[in-house]
């Protein structure tokens, strides 16, 4: 086949491939003698069909499948003569064919770049760490007891406040006529919850046993049930009872109850729980540093395809926030060509420095081995308490799946190798400064590495700033 390079544009590269008719039909006849040792034709012993026979039964088929392993041979060759390494799968479209004619067709390829990795031994970072907050350890410790909380009859005329308990029945009623599920009696309702229609509960705010009064409420425009989506219902209501909340006392007994000995041995679960959290966002503020410095410091071209792919996913989902109205404040004033031109640059800064951590990764000889993948199910299986054997079960029937965690795990061996040969020195600050969301710093604040950085803009569901190593 004749290979010719018609085109090279920084990445990007084409080629104009022609396969002569006369190699066509040679695959062509191999084919249909490889096909006839198998086909049964009346009046024939196999391998004995002539090959008339053969090019008018399976002409058409043999020909289809010729042409697609000549496209992917051509192809391949253009690649390989050139010693190229492909971003993305080529671009092929046939340009000429007609049955008995040659067959012309175009490769279109765009190829890694070429990355200069500057000496990672002179990056300075500042690693954010902060003691555990007595305060916040006192606040766990309340949360947990009120979690545990009980309940108690209040005083006959107790108006009920936020945070108590209202036993009541209600009746919900549209246009006058009750409806399907607005029905319930002796129902326990928590005041301030949530739990019930915008509205309701802060109606019912101030409300005595024996109490009886109608809440007014409309239903959210995206209710699940289409017959009351939008609507203005009535519900009537009866309280029987308001009750207080009595949480559970901070004593060796609240301990027992989530099966520890003592307080003591509790304030310690909880003060290491702190801890790994601390350690995770001084994890997170030290990666968002690197990664800033290491954006800073490379520049190089990186495939356009790879960008649109990108781009892709993360308008897809800004275009689902803003259907579901979850657009973030900061992105709802702007028009959709000034998102998409900073989206866009999001979607390649990701793709440079995923390339770039790929490269130094592949240069540091770094490896996944079966224990790295077998602690990632594990942590998996841990955030869904009670469904871990059907967590285990899903990675165990799902080969891509368990390849999946391959990617992430890649890239935070790859960001610890950099981080051993970075100089790294620790500044003590707050909890509140710790759990500031690197993301939100203000323009020209200093960053973790102590440079003066203009704000980076996050994406949706702050996915932008992930390094795309997956790729």
């Amino acid at each position: 086949m004749q290979v010719t390079k018609i085109n090279a544009d920084g990445l990007k590269h084409e080629f104009k491939v022609v396969i002569t008719a006369g190699q066509l039909d040679e695959k062509v006849v191999a084919r249909l003698k490889e096909v006839s040792q198998t086909v049964k034709v009346p009046g024939f012993r196999p391998g004995k069909v002539p090959l008339a026979i053969l090019r008018q039964k399976y002409g058409n088929s043999v020909m289809g499948e010729v042409l697609e392993a000549a496209v992917n041979e051509g192809a391949g060759k253009a690649v390989e003569d050139e010693k190229l390494r492909p971003a993305m799968q080529p671009k092929i479209e046939i340009t000429k064919f007609e049955q008995g004619g040659d067959l012309e067709f175009s490769v279109a390829v765009e190829v890694l770049p070429e990355i200069s990795v500057m000496d990672l031994s002179s990056l300075k970072l500042t690693k954010l760490v902060a003691d555990v907050d007595p305060a916040e350890l006192d606040e766990a410790l309340n949360n947990l007891a009120s979690r545990r909380e009980t309940t108690e009859a209040a005083p006959a005329k107790h108006a009920a406040t936020s945070g108590e308990v209202v036993v009541i029945d209600f009746l919900g009623k549209l246009d006058g006529v009750p409806f399907d599920g607005g029905k319930a009696e002796g129902y326990s309702l928590k005041l301030g919850s949530n739990s019930f229609i915008p509205g309701f509960e802060e109606q019912l705010i101030g409300a005595k046993a024996g109490d009886e009064t109608v809440v007014k409420v409309t239903f959210p425009a995206d209710y699940q049930a289409e017959n009351l989506a939008g609507k203005a219902v009535e519900f009537d209501i009866k309280v029987h009872e308001v009750r207080k909340a009595v949480p559970a006392s901070v004593d060796d007994e609240l301990a027992k109850s989530v099966g520890l000995d003592n307080l003591d041995a509790l304030k310690t679960a909880l003060n290491e729980e702190l801890g790994r959290d601390y350690t995770a966002l001084t994890r997170a503020h030290l990666k968002r540093a690197l990664l800033d410095l290491l954006a800073d410091n490379h520049s190089f071209p990186v495939p356009q395809g790879m960008v649109d792919v990108e781009f892709d996913a993360i308008w897809k989902q800004l275009e689902s926030d803003k259907a579901a109205g979850r657009l973030d404040e900061s992105d709802k004033d702007k028009s959709d060509d000034e998102l998409k031109a900073e989206y866009r640059a999001i979607s390649e800064r990701r793709v440079r420095l995923g390339l770039l951590l790929s490269e130094i990764g592949q240069a540091s000889k770094v490896q996944i081995t079966q224990e790295d993948l077998n602690r990632a199910v594990l942590n998996e299986a841990r955030r869904y308490p009670g469904q871990e054997h059907l967590v285990f079960q899903y990675y165990q029937k799902n080969a891509e799946a368990l390849q999946s965690l391959r990617a992430p795990i890649f890239e935070e061996k790859v960001i610890d190798y950099i981080l051993e040969l970075a100089k790294v020195e620790e500044k003590k600050v707050t909890p509140e400064e710790l759990r500031q969301d690197p993301d939100a710093a203000p323009e020209g604040a200093a960053s973790a590495s102590g440079e003066a950085k203009p704000k980076k803009k996050a994406a949706p569901k702050k996915k932008a700033e992930k390094a795309a190593s997956e790729e």
